[in-house]
Parts: C-alpha cells; structure tokens; sequence
C-alpha cells in the first residue's frame, strides 16, 4: 500500500502545481519513524493548503487512505498529512528551506520528481 500511496500523493501534488517534489525513502534507515517522506512547496499559504487538499481528497477518492494526523492547515506555512507509512509535507519554500528535512534525512534514498 505505501508506494500505492506514495504514487496517489505525488500525482495529486504535481496536478495542483506544488514545487521540487522529492520523495525520502526511510525504510532502510534505522529506527526510521515511517517509510516515506514526501516533501514538496507552495508559493503561498492559499497554495500550500490547497496542496495538502488535494492530496487529502484524492487519497480518499482513489484508494480509501484517510490521514490520521494533520497538522497546519491553520497558518498554511507548513502542512503535515501522517498515513502512518508515508508522511506528507507541504511547506512554504522560506519554511522548508529553514528546516531542512532533506539534509536531516540526508541518508535516507532521495528521489527529486520530474516536474510535469
């Protein structure tokens, strides 16, 4: 089910226009919290929540996947979607460049997705 996920959330991703899309695959790393880190950024909090929207709605539509934490819709500067195995994250670009999820999980195998 993870890559069934993985590959609902970056394509909801890329259909609404989210930016530099990497996918962080954890499962080799040790103590590892989940499977995938899925990462990308919006251009404003509008564009970021309507992102993790999009990913919420088609993960819904097209495989029953219901996330069952989220956090940041509020203030739309950094919005989390846990499905357990693959975690979402969808910052405004000065957020995500601050915390820097990529380099922290710099061991992790790193896929950058091909704009469409």
């Amino acid at each position: 089910m993870p890559n069934q996920l993985v590959d609902v959330v970056i394509a909801a991703m890329q259909n609404i226009k989210a930016n530099r899309i990497i996918d962080l695959d954890l499962r080799n790393i040790e103590n590892s919290i989940t499977e995938h880190f899925i990462i990308c950024h919006g251009t404003s909090n509008t564009h970021v929540v309507s992102i993790a929207e999009a990913i919420e709605k088609e993960a819904k539509e097209s495989i029953d996947e219901i996330a069952f934490r989220k956090e940041g819709y509020k203030n739309g500067e950094w919005v989390v979607l846990d499905y357990s195995s693959v975690i979402v994250h969808v910052f405004q670009e000065h957020v995500r460049e601050h915390y820097n999820i990529e380099e922290l999980w710099g061991d992790a195998k790193t896929t950058l997705i091909e704009e469409n």
